[in-house]
C-alpha cells in the first residue's frame, strides 16, 4: 500500500480509505451484513488500508436517521483490537443542530457508538450554506476548540458539495482545519468545489479526502457503447475502476481517496489498484478528457449553470435542481442522484415548489421553458427519497 501525508495533519494516510457507507445489507439499508461487512473490513486492514471513514447518517432507514454504520466499525474494531491501529474519521451531523449543546451531545453519542474515547478525524458533515451560517451562531469554533483540548478529537475537518468560493470562506474562518473532505471524478473538474477547490486545500496544506471518486458506482456500471470504444482506444488498457482511481492518485492535491465498497471482491480490485503506481501520459490524459466531454452529451436539457435564473423569487434552486436531473441522465442512475437532489437541496427549494410564475424565463441563455424542465424533475425524482 502506498501512503501519503495528510496535509498539516501529519498523518500517514493509505492513499485508499475505506468508506463504510455502501457496505453490505440485508432486505433493508440499515440491516449491515455484519459477517460479510468484517471480511472486508479484516482484508483491507490486512492489506494496507489505515483509514476507515464513517458518519451518524450511515445505513439508516431514512436518509438522514440514526445510522448503524458506527455501530458496526466500533464493534468491529473493538472486537478485533484494532482501535488503535486504525485512522478513524466520522462526521458531526450538523443538520440536527439547534441549540450549542447539541454538538456535545452528538459528539458523545457518537464516541458511544463508536466504542471509543476519541476520533482521529471529526468533520462538520456535509456543510451547506445555510448550515454553516446556523453552526456559527450555535458558536461551533469554541465547539471545536474544546473538541481538541479535551483529547476527544484529535484533528478537525469538514465535508461538504458546495461550490468553491463557499469552501474557500469556511477554510478562511477557522484557521484550525486539517482535513477536508470533497467530492471529486474525471466528471466533476467543475462541479462542486472541483479542482479550484482542490488546488486551494494544497495551497493552505489542508489534508485532502476524496469522495464519489467512481460516481456512485456509476463510472465503472452499465458502461455505454460510446465510452468503452473510447477506453479501447488507449495507449495502456485500463479498467473503468483503474481509469477512475489512477486518475486521482495522478493528482498531487489528493491525499486520500475513499472508495465505498460493497463486496470483498471490489474491496481487493480497489487495493490491488492503489498498491500500483501507474503515470498517466498526457495522451491518456486527453483520453479522459473525452471520456468526460461525452458522458456530458447524454444530458436531460442545455442548462449551463449560467446563473442568471437566480435567484428565484419563491425559492427554488432552479440550477442544482436541473444538475442532479442532468447528471442522472448523463450516467443512466436516478438513484445515485437522487441522494444527492434529497440530500443537498431543501425542502422548499426543490423542483415541486415551482409555482409556474415564469419570471426565470427571460433570462435564461439557453432559452429553456425552465417551469416544464422543472416539472420533469419533479416527476424523474417524486417527492420522498424512497431510493435505498
Amino acid at each position: 500500500m502506498i501512503y501519503n501525508e495528510l496535509g498539516k495533519s501529519g498523518l500517514k494516510v493509505s492513499r485508499l480509505g475505506f468508506g463504510t457507507m455502501r457496505l453490505p445489507t440485508v432486505d433493508s439499508n440499515d440491516n449491515i451484513d455484519e459477517s460479510e461487512a468484517s471480511k472486508m473490513l479484516e482484508y483491507g486492514i490486512e492489506n494496507g488500508i489505515n483509514l476507515i471513514d464513517t458518519a451518524f447518517p450511515y445505513h439508516s432507514k431514512e436518509l438522514d436517521g440514526d445510522g448503524n454504520s458506527e455501530r458496526f466499525v466500533g464493534k468491529f474494531l473493538a472486537e478485533n483490537s484494532l482501535r488503535d491501529e486504525i485512522i478513524l474519521s466520522t462526521k458531526s451531523p450538523v443538520w440536527l443542530m439547534e441549540k450549542k449543546s447539541d454538538f456535545d451531545y452528538y459528539l458523545d453519542l457518537q464516541l458511544e457508538k463508536l466504542q471509543t474515547d476519541y476520533i482521529d478525524i471529526y468533520m462538520l458533515h456535509s456543510l451547506t450554506v445555510p448550515d454553516w451560517e446556523n453552526v456559527k451562531k450555535l458558536e461551533v469554533f469554541d465547539f471545536l476548540d474544546d473538541c481538541l483540548s479535551s483529547g476527544k478529537v484529535r484533528h478537525i475537518g469538514f465535508s461538504s458539495h458546495i461550490e468553491v468560493d463557499y469552501v474557500i470562506e469556511i477554510i478562511d474562518e477557522y484557521p484550525k482545519w486539517e482535513v477536508a473532505l470533497t467530492q471529486m471524478n474525471y466528471l466533476d473538474e467543475y462541479y462542486q468545489s472541483g479542482v479550484m477547490g482542490l488546488n486551494y486545500l494544497k495551497e493552505t496544506n489542508i489534508g485532502s479526502m476524496i469522495m464519489e471518486p467512481l460516481r456512485g458506482g456509476r463510472l465503472v456500471n452499465n458502461i455505454p457503447g460510446e465510452i468503452s470504444d473510447l477506453w479501447a482506444t488507449a495507449e495502456v488498457k485500463r479498467t473503468p475502476v483503474e481509469w477512475a482511481l489512477q486518475y486521482l492518485w495522478n493528482r498531487d492535491d489528493v491525499d486520500c481517496v475513499l472508495s465505498g465498497m460493497t463486496s470483498l471482491e471490489q474491496v481487493k480490485e480497489n487495493i490491488k489498484i492503489a498498491d500500483t503506481m501507474d503515470e498517466i501520459s498526457e495522451n491518456d490524459q486527453e483520453l479522459i478528457r473525452e471520456v468526460a466531454r461525452t458522458y456530458r452529451s447524454f444530458i436531460g436539457n442545455r442548462c449551463t449553470r449560467c446563473g442568471y435564473c437566480m435567484p428565484c423569487p419563491h425559492g427554488v434552486d432552479i440550477i442544482n435542481c436541473l444538475t442532479e436531473y442532468n447528471i442522472a441522465h448523463m450516467l443512466n442512475d436516478p438513484k445515485a442522484s437522487a441522494m444527492q437532489y434529497f440530500s443537498l437541496i431543501g425542502d422548499d427549494a426543490r423542483a415541486d415548489s415551482c409555482i409556474d410564475c415564469r419570471e426565470c424565463l427571460p433570462f435564461c441563455t439557453q432559452m429553456l421553458n425552465i417551469p416544464e424542465e422543472l416539472q420533469k424533475v419533479h416527476e424523474y425524482f417524486g417527492s420522498d427519497f424512497d431510493h435505498f
